[in-house]
């Protein structure tokens, strides 16, 4: 199982050979991005990114229905049940 991140175009970046390359951003964090599967997607849309590739465009819709469960889920993480042991750091 693979986690797709949703992610907003922001500009189109010098290309990779012959690949073409956008910078994404996530939030507060911007990626470079390859857009071979998606080379038709604009500044403002939102794509589906894993592991440095955008695999689909998604409506804005979408991308905040998945952020919010992407929230949910880090958050079901940070109130889990306490270690009963230290954990290392």
């Amino acid at each position: 199982m693979c986690l797709g991140i949703p992610g907003q175009v922001v500009a189109a970046t010098e290309p990779v050979g012959e690949l073409p390359f956008a910078l994404v951003s996530f939030g507060a964090a911007q990626r470079r991005v390859c857009m071979s599967c998606v080379p038709e997607a604009q500044p403002g849309d939102f794509v589906l990114v894993h592991a440095g590739l955008a695999l689909t465009r998604i409506d804005a819709d979408e991308a905040e229905r998945m952020l919010a469960q992407l929230r949910e889920m880090e958050l079901a993480a940070e109130i889990g049940p306490e270690p009963d042991h230290e954990i290392p750091r």
